[in-house]
C-alpha cells in the first residue's frame, strides 16, 4: 500500500511563480517622459541650427563649404568708404586668385582665406562664400557654366587713420587700435610686424618653420602685455570706489622710491615727484603713490573692479582674442599688490581690452561693443544684413567715469602726456612705461580720446620696447588725432 504522506505530497501542486500585473500609470508617466525629452532634444536641435547655422558653416569639417565654394566665388571686403579691400579676381578660364590690393596695410585685420582664415575673412567667411544674386542672374550663370559672386561685406574701417596708424608705428613692433567712442566702431586696426596676404601661400613654409616668428600674430586682440602705468586707471577707480568721500584729499610724498615692510618701489628712473594729491599722482605717474593706493585696497574692492571691468573673462567681441588677465590682491604678498597697483607683476593685458575700458570712460562709463563689420550687400548693391552699434552696459558709474576723465584730462594737461596739449582739439588719456625684463626695459603705452569733454574717437597704443609711453606712444598718438580732426567734418 502506498504511503499516505507521498500520496498527499504528490497531489500537491508546486507553488506557481506569482504573476504581477503591469503597472498602467507607471508606463504611461515613463513614455511621457521620454515622449517629453525627445521633443525637448528635436526643439534644441532646431533652435541649435537656426541660431548657429554660420558657427556650424564655418566649421572646418563642414563639406558643405566647398559646395558653396564650387558654386559661387568668395565676396569682396569693403573700406566704410568704399575702397576694396580684398577681392577675387577671375581670369579668362575663371581661376580664381584672392587678392589683396593694400597688401600689408590691413593684413591682421582683414586677414587671409588661404591656409585657413584670419580676421574679417574668418568673421565674414559665411556671407563670402554665399550669394544673394537674384535667381534670373543665377539661371545665367547656370547656363553659362559661371560662378555666381558671394556677397560683398562692407566694413567699419578707415583707410586713411589705417595709413596713419601703420606709418607711425613704423619699424617697431606693437599694436595701434582706433575706435569710435560712441558706437564701438573699430576705424583702425595695426599690428606690426605685418605679412603680405597676397604671399601668404607661398610663404607659408617658411612662416610655420621659424619658431622665433610672430608676424601672424594681431598683437592688437592676442598680443599680452603687462600693461604698466595704463594700469592706474583700475586701480584709480578702486580708490574712488572705496574712498568716495574722501579720495579728492589724499595726499602721499614721493621720495623717489617706496617701502612696506620689506618690500620696496620705485618710480620710473627714480623720479622724486614730491608732494602729490590724487589728482597729480595720476598726471605724473607716481608709482610710489600708486604704491601706496593699491596696498590701502580691500581684495574685495579690487576684485569686484577686475571683474567690473572684465578681467580673466571672455570680452564682448566678435573678433578672434586672448583674455586678459589679472590677479586679486587677496593672497598676494606686499611686493605683489604693489606690483599689481601698478600694472606691473603677473598682470597681463590686451591693447583692445584696454581700448575698451577707455572708451567706456569716455563714454560715461557704458561700454559700447567694438565691431568691424558694417553691412553684407549683395552683387546688386541690395542690404542683405546691417550691423548696428550694441551696447555691452555700464562698466563704472558715470561719476565715477567722470572723475577718471577729469584725471586723464590733467595727464594732458599739465603731466605725462603734454605733447598733446595746446592743440586745437582736446584730449585726454594715460601713458605708460611697462618694464618687461630684469634690465628695466619698457613697452611704450598710451591710451586715450579726443575731444577730452565730448570724446568722438579712442586711441590705444603700445610700442614694443621702446621706453617711456611720453616719449614714444603720445606722439603717435598726436599724430592720429590730428589725421582724425584736420578733416572737413
Amino acid at each position: 500500500m502506498p504511503d499516505k504522506k507521498d500520496s498527499t505530497q504528490r497531489k500537491k501542486k508546486p507553488n506557481a511563480k506569482k504573476k504581477h500585473p503591469l503597472n498602467r500609470p507607471e508606463i504611461i508617466v515613463t513614455s511621457c517622459l521620454f515622449g517629453l525629452l525627445f521633443a525637448v532634444l528635436i526643439g534644441y536641435l532646431g533652435y541649435f541650427t537656426a541660431t548657429s547655422e554660420q558657427e556650424m558653416l564655418n566649421n572646418s569639417y563642414n563639406s558643405r563649404q566647398a559646395i558653396l565654394l564650387s558654386r559661387n566665388y568668395r565676396g569682396t571686403i569693403y573700406s566704410a568708404d568704399g575702397d576694396v579691400l580684398a577681392q577675387t579676381a577671375l581670369d579668362g578660364h575663371q581661376g580664381e586668385t584672392r587678392v589683396y590690393p593694400y597688401a600689408n596695410l590691413f593684413s591682421h585685420i582683414v586677414g587671409y582665406a588661404t591656409k585657413g582664415r584670419t580676421g574679417i575673412e574668418s568673421l565674414a567667411n559665411y556671407y563670402l562664400i554665399n550669394t544673394s544674386t537674384s535667381l534670373s542672374n543665377k539661371a545665367a550663370n547656370d547656363v553659362a557654366g559661371l560662378k555666381n559672386p558671394g556677397d560683398s561685406v562692407y566694413t567699419t574701417l578707415d583707410v586713411a587713420l589705417q595709413k596713419t596708424a601703420d606709418e607711425q608705428l613704423g619699424i617697431y613692433k606693437g599694436a595701434i587700435v582706433v575706435t569710435q567712442v560712441s558706437t564701438g566702431k573699430i576705424l583702425a586696426m595695426v599690428s606690426h610686424p605685418n605679412f603680405d596676404p597676397n604671399q601668404i601661400a607661398s610663404a607659408w613654409d617658411s612662416i610655420i618653420a621659424d619658431e622665433n616668428s610672430s608676424v601672424l600674430l594681431n598683437r592688437a586682440t592676442h598680443g599680452q602685455y603687462p600693461p604698466g602705468s595704463t594700469f592706474k586707471i583700475v586701480t584709480a577707480l578702486g580708490y574712488i570706489r572705496e574712498n568716495p568721500d574722501t579720495y579728492d584729499s589724499y595726499s602721499f610724498q614721493c621720495t623717489g622710491s617706496f617701502r612696506s615692510g620689506e618690500s620696496r618701489i620705485k618710480c620710473y628712473h627714480g623720479t622724486n615727484h614730491g608732494q602729490v594729491d590724487f589728482v597729480s599722482s595720476f598726471a605724473k605717474s607716481c608709482n610710489c603713490s600708486f604704491a601706496n593706493i593699491g596696498t590701502s585696497l580691500s581684495k574685495e574692492t579690487f576684485g569686484e573692479i577686475l571683474d567690473d571691468l572684465l578681467f580673466n573673462q571672455p570680452l564682448p567681441l566678435t573678433l578672434s582674442y586672448k583674455e586678459s588677465s589679472a590677479i586679486p590682491t587677496g593672497g598676494q604678498s606686499v611686493s605683489e599688490v604693489m606690483q599689481t597697483s601698478i600694472g606691473q607683476g603677473r598682470t597681463q593685458m590686451t591693447p583692445i581690452h584696454l581700448n575698451m575700458i577707455t572708451s567706456a570712460i569716455a563714454y560715461g562709463g557704458v561700454l559700447m561693443k567694438p565691431y568691424v563689420i558694417d553691412r553684407v550687400e549683395n552683387d546688386a548693391g541690395r542690404v542683405i544684413k546691417s550691423y548696428q552699434p550694441s551696447s555691452y552696459g555700464p562698466l563704472m558709474t558715470e561719476e565715477e567715469a567722470a572723475e577718471l576723465r577729469e584725471l586723464m584730462t590733467a595727464v594732458v594737461e599739465g603731466g605725462t602726456a603734454k605733447k598733446l596739449s595746446g592743440l586745437s582739439y582736446t584730449a585726454a588719456g594715460k601713458t605708460g612705461s611697462a618694464e618687461y625684463n630684469d634690465q628695466g626695459d619698457s613697452h611704450a603705452w598710451f591710451t586715450g580720446f579726443a575731444p577730452a569733454q565730448d570724446p568722438e574717437i579712442c586711441v590705444t597704443i603700445i610700442v614694443e620696447g621702446a621706453g617711456s609711453g611720453g616719449d614714444y606712444a603720445v606722439p603717435i598718438a598726436r599724430r592720429i588725432f590730428d589725421a582724425y580732426f584736420s578733416r572737413e567734418k
